[in-house]
């Protein structure tokens, strides 16, 4: 199976062209002002239309207002929504789109349970639970706490970088692995190099 690849967090059409042309399949924009990948609708569309064909824009979001994430799907147009913060599964379904449901993982938290009430997610996104923090930290997780039965596509993120990738593919053998934070240069800026690294590791990982 080829893991599929995700690369989060872009905020210029240059950047992300490249990471397509690299083999990324699905290019992120966030729409969380605390963020410092945090884009605009404007640039976000110009990034979005810029994709070649058969790589998905995923739009990001964190307990986001109904009506921002209306414009994002009215002006952007993405492919998939990605909410990362603690959206109901009513809330995540009123959109009409595909949707990714990201949580992050911690001791206690049943994850079978989590994505059963997100039946209809094409993915269950694990990160790292750092608290106050929604994510894009550059923190992992203990991949011994993914369970075999995970009932939804496992999506892995959290501290992945070029040296640790295939041992993650390896051990957790998920659909796809996202990354933003291990293949920057500086918070918001990708380097092309580690972006192209990435790839060359998910591919090879098996």
């Amino acid at each position: 199976m080829r893991t599929r690849i995700k690369i989060c967090g872009f905020k210029d059409v240059a950047s992300a062209v490249d990471a397509a042309h690299a083999g990324a399949d699905a290019i992120g924009l966030v729409f969380y002002p605390p963020s410092p990948r945090h884009v605009d609708l404007t640039q976000a569309t110009r990034i979005a239309r810029a994709l070649p064909a058969f790589v998905s824009s995923v739009a990001l979001f964190v307990d986001a207002d109904v009506a921002m994430v209306n414009a994002v799907i009215s002006e952007v147009k993405p492919n998939v929504l990605q909410f990362h913060g603690d959206e109901s599964p009513a809330y995540c379904r009123q959109f009409n789109l595909p949707y990714i449901k990201a949580v992050r993982v911690r001791q206690g938290l049943d994850l079978v349970q989590y994505a059963l009430q997100f039946n209809d997610a094409q993915g269950l996104l694990l990160d790292a639970y750092i608290a106050g923090a929604a994510g894009g930290t550059g923190h992992g997780f203990d991949w011994d706490l993914i369970p075999a039965d995970l009932p939804l596509p496992l999506i892995l993120s959290g501290g992945l970088d070029a040296l640790n990738v295939g041992a993650a593919i390896r051990q957790t053998q998920p659909w796809a692995v996202d990354v933003s934070s291990g293949v920057e240069a500086s918070k918001g800026i990708k380097d092309a190099a580690k972006v192209a690294q990435f790839i060359l590791e998910v591919n090879n990982a098996y």
